[in-house]
């Protein structure tokens, strides 16, 4: 029997398979990565830290994938796990893909529920009203939703997969390509947000959760590892602005890690950084000046 790669399990938290209960998920994340950090900042904005816990695995991948190691004993206190790989298997014996995050984990059956960030997004957002703070952001409103969903597709191409498509680049000619498109982008939101505090004005909303966790690597990690160096992001008068406003929010600031970001982006980077060299700049503390 052939065994066939299961990348994407595509449970829906809020549905009946899946109710939502107290304590019955818990997210697996990593601070180096903007994909499960979109994930960690939403459950705190919304107030979700009683249904939803969380793990984190290092910065640092190993061999075996990504490890429990910032744990007593190495394991998840939760799941009871050493790495994430464990629980894909739990969940299909067979599975042959990466463990990639972030996964949302039912701890009932230490089994993954969603391990794609777009979903699990659109899910805590749109299936958990009844459950989240009172005070907490209507991110995806449903007046501005087609507008979200426009530009949500422009920075995922562009800016969230962008940055990696330049690092990822075989050709001058495709780096060039990826490098334009990159920094055009950002010039344009630079001017986007000139006259508004954030994407959609005074609304907060989940376009910029999707761009922050791009721009606070954009000067710790993609300018110097994936040669994203046209300008830094304090160059940018109002990203810069607007960056450092969203890191005053306690679900933006408690989720950013810059050293494990600036760690986990160098020691990963095997083949461009074999002597293990973690950069010491940039300075981060201006993100509160």
């Amino acid at each position: 029997m052939t065994k066939t790669p299961v990348p994407h399990f595509a449970g829906i938290l809020g549905s009946a398979a899946y109710p939502i209960e107290a304590g019955r998920y818990r997210l697996i994340w990593s601070e180096i990565c903007p994909w499960s950090q979109r994930i960690a900042i939403l459950r705190r904005l919304l107030g979700l830290e009683d249904i939803i816990s969380e793990g984190k695995v290092n910065p640092v991948i190993t061999e075996q994938g990504w490890q429990f190691s910032l744990d007593e004993g190495q394991r998840d206190p939760v799941l009871d796990i050493d790495y994430l790989m464990v629980i894909y298997k739990q969940t299909d014996v067979n599975y042959l893909g990466r463990a990639t995050i972030p996964v949302i984990v039912e701890v009932t059956t230490k089994k993954i529920v969603n391990n794609e960030s777009q979903e699990i997004m659109l899910q805590l957002e749109t299936n958990f009203s009844d459950f989240v703070k009172s005070d907490a952001p209507d991110l995806y409103p449903k007046n501005l939703r087609a507008d979200i969903d426009a530009l949500n597709a422009i920075l995922l191409e562009e800016i969230n997969q962008g940055v990696y498509k330049m690092k990822n680049a075989k050709t001058q000619v495709d780096y060039e390509k990826y490098f334009s498109i990159f920094f055009n982008r950002l010039d344009e939101l630079d001017v986007r947000l000139a006259d508004r505090r954030f994407l959609f004005g005074e609304q907060l909303t989940d376009s910029d959760i999707r761009l922050y966790v791009s721009l606070a690597r954009l000067d710790v990690a993609y300018y110097s590892t994936f040669r994203a160096n046209r300008n830094r992001l304090t160059d940018f008068p109002n990203l810069w602005r607007y960056a450092k406003e969203l890191y005053q929010i306690p679900a933006f600031r408690e989720t950013t890690n810059f050293d494990a970001i600036k760690k986990g982006f160098a020691l990963n980077n095997l083949e461009g950084n074999p002597n293990h060299i973690i950069p010491l700049g940039p300075d981060t503390s201006i993100w509160n000046k």
